[in-house]
């Protein structure tokens, strides 16, 4: 090293600081004002067109994606008879290299965005569904999730991935949506749509698991505070409705006989003076959800 060019000492060991600054000096010594004239000589106009090329290189980045995080959206809804999830096929954006597996709507995000804006992206790309509430409820990395290779392979080939993929996070989010007209009329070229968690196809990667997770994540939601469900249900529900909606996520089978009294216990809960119409049955009335402010208790004075 001691007989190497200068060149190479200051290539191999110092950074491109220390560089600019010492071959500054060089050429200063060697040729004096015109170097304080010279372009490599002026460090400012010289680090400033670094700076332009290091944000160049940036928004490239920001334009990939990042090969080891991705998000999954899991949107529970009900449509009034039993619960539902939200699924789109794998397949490509022009209809290709479908494996014709179904999945949860998900994606790897890209370097420019956080986990939310991703979310929010994905959803609506995938099943034309925007602006929905979300909330992230749990990571799954387990070491298996590209276990399958059709799944790796479609996913390396719908990112036009250069590399093969070896793990990946994702990070899962959960939405209680009503099926209504809104969110019933599915967009995209996926094939959106909405299947009854009950009779779920096999699922890609590990999704399967991660809806089982999220249904679990709900009840124990429910058992702490049963107003989560509401979001289930339309605006004017009935008793039917909520006593089914109660069975699903709770894990509880309500008595039908005493159910009416039970929802007179609830301050939540407000009767309307409006029925069921155009129904072959008995009409039924119908209710709506309140929210409630909790009283906080005041600490015991003693107890201080």
């Amino acid at each position: 090293m001691q007989n190497a060019p200068l060149y190479r000492i200051l290539y191999e060991k110092y950074s491109f600081d220390v560089k600019i600054v010492v071959l500054q000096k060089i050429f200063r010594f060697l040729f004096g004002g015109f170097c304080k004239k010279h372009y490599f000589c002026n460090r400012n106009i010289f680090v400033s067109h670094q700076k332009n090329d290091n944000s160049n290189l940036s928004n490239k980045q920001k334009q990939m994606v990042n090969p080891y995080v991705s998000v999954d959206c899991v949107i529970l809804g009900f449509d009034g008879a039993q619960l539902n999830v939200l699924l789109v096929r794998q397949s490509g954006e022009d209809g290709k290299d479908s494996t014709g597996a179904y999945k949860l709507p998900g994606s790897l995000i890209n370097m420019d965005e956080d986990l939310d804006e991703a979310a929010q992206r994905v959803l609506k790309q995938l099943t034309g569904l925007a602006q929905v509430k979300m909330t992230q409820f749990r990571a799954f990395g387990g070491a298996n999730r590209l276990a399958n290779t059709e799944d790796a392979v479609w996913l390396q080939r719908f990112h036009k991935l250069n590399k093969q993929l070896e793990r990946i996070v994702t990070i899962a989010y959960l939405s209680l949506l009503r099926i209504d007209r809104k969110v019933g009329k599915l967009q995209g070229g996926y094939e959106a749509q909405w299947v009854p968690v009950n009779s779920m196809p096999h699922l890609a990667f590990d999704h399967e698991d991660i809806v089982r997770t999220a249904v679990e994540e709900v009840k124990r939601m429910a058992r702490l505070n049963p107003t989560v469900l509401f979001d289930l249900l339309p605006r004017k529900f009935t008793a039917a409705q909520l006593r089914l909606v109660m069975e699903h996520m709770v894990g509880i089978k309500p008595d039908v006989k005493n159910f009416h009294k039970k929802l007179a216990q609830m301050p939540y809960v407000v009767p309307l003076d409006e029925k069921e119409e155009g129904v072959s049955h008995r009409a039924a009335r119908y209710y709506k959800f309140k929210k409630v402010k909790q009283t906080k208790t005041k600490p015991n004075a003693k107890g201080r």
